[in-house]
């Protein structure tokens, strides 16, 4: 830095320092210097323009849907294969087959071993992964543009020819195992895990899509082949391909690598409907433990649902990015937690709101009273202009990044095929955003709250939790100990008798 940069830097803190001593000129005196600094964050600015890459969709003979993305900004190709089938079509009995079959799709196939694989990816510079969720099984390849061939190749092996060796189903059943044992010392994985039963009941969505060292212990090839075979079929699928190739190379190259993949008949999903919403309180003893996490929410809408977008922005509203209430009563006005939000979970077949936070042992009774009432104030109000303005600002804001790369652009894209959606809507997105008003907001509050049917998990030291609860409101409620949680039972208790519970 030059002696006069130096100086002028020198005497502008000087100034300043000078200015905060004297206080504030009699000009400045009253409510607008007693509101600085301000505790708003600044407001967003211009949102800049989207333009969405043009995009072609066709299905192969034998069932195929393949959505090909032209994106030529980087020589680069991103693969995404969705299968209409995840935990939710897992076994009753044996919930972590979706899971164990998706980690295993890429740990070898009848071609090549797990090392030929990780080798023939690492070689060409590109990326693989596979997985599952609660509706679907996916796997994804990003290659540059040269090595497009190999990638699809690559792509049609695991999904279509995976070996599901002895020796690496062990490896990665041991792996699940170690994992979820883990999980189940984590209290916010506990309080998540036994909300969702509470929400979904035995719905596939209330089971745990990951299992339990139970299940998994008992998962056999056979059970991973069964369902390889049930629902991994090209008319259960979607492909998207996106990047640096032409609509008519990306269809030739999707014909050549999966076109002899054979149709089958897709099974019939039959799933019983979620419950209906209904006051259930659980506490998770957890003996000694100076927190307790809370969760509360109770069933909702699936993603396809018409009323989605405004619901999303009301649960926002509640505790969400760009306004959350929650985080604003019981954090900066209580200062009871460092965090709280409320999120909408949208799946094939239902969804939930769930709302969560983390307090103090002594505090929660008055953390959870705020929470819920947090849930009544936005079935009752309406919610202000400049709290919906802010939750659609960055809506409208973050929706830029969410099409930035081939990669995102391709989630997109499935994720409107999957649901089922216009693909169309992408392009209109923002405008929607902004179109929801106030009204909107309170019709689906009203339609779609129930404050008074909660399902509530509180996992915690019940003998500090239990004495403020009925202060609260909640003098009903059940106390499961955790050395006998068992997330499969109506009680969440294992059964007398049985061996290392799942929650061990």
């Amino acid at each position: 830095m030059s002696a006069a940069a130096s100086f002028r830097v020198a005497t502008s803190l000087a100034g300043l320092l000078a200015f905060v001593a004297m206080g504030p000129p009699a000009s400045a005196q009253g409510a607008r210097w007693r509101d600085w600094p301000s505790s708003r964050p600044p407001r967003p600015g211009q949102a800049s323009r989207v333009t969405f890459p043009p995009y072609e969709m066709r299905t192969l003979a034998n069932g195929l849907r393949v959505v090909a993305v032209s994106h030529h900004e980087q020589p680069a190709v991103t693969l995404r294969l969705l299968i209409r089938a995840g935990a939710a079509q897992d076994p009753q009995v044996l919930p972590g087959v979706a899971n164990l079959t998706a980690a295993l799709l890429d740990q070898g196939t009848t071609s090549r071993s797990a090392q030929q694989v990780a080798d023939t990816i690492d070689f060409i510079g590109g990326g693989l992964g596979t997985g599952a969720g609660s509706d679907l099984s996916f796997a994804n390849v990003v290659v540059m543009k040269d090595s497009f061939a190999l990638g699809l190749d690559l792509l049609s092996d695991i999904v279509r020819n995976p070996a599901f060796a002895p020796d690496e189903i062990e490896r990665q059943r041991e792996q699940a195992i170690s994992g979820l044992k883990v999980s189940y010392d984590d209290p916010g994985y506990v309080a998540s895990s036994v909300h969702d039963r509470l929400v979904y009941g035995f719905h596939p969505y209330g089971l745990p899509g990951g299992g339990t060292p139970e299940s998994m212990a008992r998962i056999t090839r056979d059970d991973l082949v069964a369902f390889h075979a049930r629902w991994f079929v090209p008319n259960n699928a979607i492909l998207a391909i996106v990047g640096d190739v032409t609509a008519e190379e990306a269809f030739a190259g999707a014909e050549r690598a999966l076109g002899p993949w054979p149709r089958r008949e897709v099974p019939l999903q039959r799933s019983p409907e979620p419950p209906e919403p209904t006051r259930r309180v659980v506490v998770v003893d957890r003996p000694g433990a100076v927190q307790t996490e809370i969760r509360l929410g109770h069933v909702a809408i699936p993603r396809k649902h018409p009323d989605y977008l405004a619901l999303d922005l009301a649960v926002r509203i509640l505790g969400g990015e760009g306004a959350n209430r929650l985080q604003q009563v019981l954090r900066t006005q209580r200062g009871l937690t460092y965090a709280a939000e409320a999120d909408l979970e949208a799946f094939k077949q239902a969804g939930g709101i769930v709302g969560e936070t983390t307090t103090r042992s002594a505090a929660t009774g008055e953390a959870l009273r705020a929470a819920v009432d947090e849930f009544w104030r936005l079935v009752r109000d309406p919610v202000s202009t400049q709290e919906l303005a802010d939750a659609q600002a960055y809506l409208s804001g973050h929706f830029p990044l969410t099409v930035e790369t081939p990669d995102a652009i391709a989630m997109q894209v499935l994720n409107a095929l999957f649901y089922e959606l216009d693909v169309k809507e992408l392009e209109t997105y923002r405008e929607r955003v902004n179109a929801v008003t106030v009204d909107d907001i309170q019709r689906v509050a009203r339609t779609y709250l129930r404050p008074g049917r909660l399902s509530i998990v509180l996992v915690g030291d019940a003998g500090v939790i239990g004495p403020q609860l009925k202060g609260a409101g909640f003098p009903e409620f059940e106390r499961v100990a955790l050395a006998d949680l068992d997330l499969t039972t109506a009680d969440f208790r294992r059964a007398r008798g049985q061996g290392t519970s799942s929650a061990r």
